[in-house]
């Protein structure tokens, strides 16, 4: 990381410029692998967000009068920084969240070229200008200075497909982080200098709830784009209200993974396969296939799979290289995981691998068990709660139709995983599955494709054209 990276944690970026605080408050970094005090971030208050939200305003007509081909000269220039800080965007993502080194570059930090790949791929086909029925004109034009607030746990993946679809449009943006992820953000805005990107095209400050509240409410804001709790989308929502400005939310999920009998000689891998992707990232992914619904035919066996699949991921240093877990992101995240765990097994589930104890070893940090139960009901807290941590909830079912019910037996809609060796099945199971995105025998998503969800997972689409598209107005033109 640079040398000045300390300083920079404790200023915003507003303006091309890193600039010390109007309303300091702090916040201790904390280090997840052990616990320790790593750092202190400072924390905007609502003077700051003014700031940065004027300058967003006062760059905005400027800015949205560039052309598409300068827009796609500086989205490529800005793929182009990415793709050379690669490495160092990798070691900030795995000292802010826990990320393992391999994981933070080769997908963590890669989401940063890849969508914007996305994005200039979208951009060059989007058409300025169509002529529609009747012979009308319609234009696209970028809807004003933009909020932009991301979470933590996919921190580069999140701030690249808000900011790169935000210029892509032709919008202005203010920025506020996750204070849990402060070391990326402020690297990703040196990536935006170098790049070229214009003074107060995108500003940020660094914060918590309370900053982004302020800058949600913010009366110059034409539009916020947020990915976080379903219950702080909500509260994005009324905040928007006052002004009717347009919100895209990206929240929750609880997402199910339907395993038929029918996978044949696939199933073991099929198995460990799902396993592993409820895993990654620690289990902190709000697509994450959490719910397994199995055929009853193959329900013992796939539950000895799962859990020897669980016991046999390692935990280890997020420094170093290879395919272990890192910790929990903070310690309110670490005892909500372990609560959870606790409640599934005082509400009887059955407990077939992990637990809530600390693992062998891990005795400092916010280290949770890979933890497996069986025998989930619809009635328990793990069936409908998110718990963003390692562990997989499984559940029988008899009946096509009742895994396609239990599938969709959910206030969330954001993926859905079907694992058969049925062509005809997966497409029928797939349309019936009320989710944004559904993933057959282990295919992932590429990027540049939307992303997010049905009923309480959010509002809008991430990535490609269709993020684009959230950050634009469409005019009709009627002339004779």
């Amino acid at each position: 990381m640079a040398n000045d990276e300390p300083e920079k944690l404790l200023t915003h970026y507003v303006g091309g410029a890193w600039v010390a605080p109007l309303e300091p408050r702090h916040h201790t970094i904390v280090n997840p692998t052990d616990g320790t005090p790593a750092g202190t971030l400072v924390l905007g208050g609502p003077k700051d967000v003014d700031r940065a939200v004027a300058a967003a305003v006062a760059a905005w007509p400027a800015f949205a009068g560039w052309s598409r081909s300068e827009r796609l000269d500086l989205l490529r220039g800005i793929r182009d920084e990415t793709a050379r800080r690669l490495g160092d965007l990798a070691a900030a993502i795995s000292a802010d969240i826990g990320a393992p080194m391999t994981m933070a570059r080769t997908m963590q930090a890669d989401a940063g070229v890849g969508h914007m790949d996305g994005f200039i791929a979208a951009l060059e086909r989007q058409p300025e200008r169509e002529t529609i029925p009747g012979d009308d004109v319609l234009v696209r034009e970028p809807v004003g200075p933009a909020a932009l607030i991301t979470p933590w746990n996919w921190p580069v993946n999140q701030i690249v497909l808000k900011v790169g679809a935000a210029l892509a449009a032709g919008c202005t943006a203010v920025l506020k982080p996750s204070e849990f992820a402060p070391r990326t953000s402020v690297l990703y805005m040196d990536i935006l200098a170098a790049a070229g990107v214009p003074p107060g095209v995108v500003n940020m400050i660094q914060g918590d709830g309370e900053t982004g509240a302020a800058l949600s409410r913010h009366p110059q804001i034409a539009m916020i784009s947020f990915t976080g709790s379903t219950r702080a989308g909500r509260d994005i929502m009324c905040a928007a209200a006052e002004g009717i400005r347009r919100v895209a939310l990206e929240l929750g999920g609880k997402s199910p993974n339907l395993v038929f009998a029918d996978c044949g000689d696939a199933l073991e891998a099929r198995v460990r396969s799902s396993v592993a992707e409820c895993f990654l990232n620690t289990g902190q992914s709000c697509d994450a296939p959490t719910r397994m619904l199995v055929e009853r035919a193959i329900y013992e066996q796939v539950v000895e799979i799962a859990a020897d699949a669980a016991r046999n991921t390692r935990l280890g240093n997020p420094a170093e290289e290879g395919d272990h877990l890192g910790p929990i992101v903070n310690e309110r995240q670490f005892r909500r995981v372990r609560d959870l765990i606790e409640t599934g097994i005082e509400e009887g589930a059955r407990l077939v691998a992990g637990g809530p104890e600390m693992p062998k070893g891990f005795n400092h940090g916010f280290w949770v068990r890979p933890t497996v139960f069986a025998d989930v009901t619809p009635s328990m807290t793990l069936w409908r709660e998110e718990v963003f941590g390692p562990v997989l909830a499984i559940t029988p079912f008899e009946t096509e139709a009742d895994a396609i019910a239990l599938g969709n037996d959910t206030v969330y809609g954001l993926a859905a995983y079907v694992q058969t060796g049925d062509p005809a099945r997966a497409e029928r199971v797939a349309l019936a599955l009320r989710a944004g995105a559904v993933h057959v025998n282990g295919q992932s998503m590429e990027y540049g494709t939307p992303f997010g969800g049905y009923r309480q997972s959010g509002i809008g689409r991430e990535g490609g054209i269709w993020g684009i598209e959230e950050f634009q107005e469409i005019k009709t033109i009627h002339a004779p």
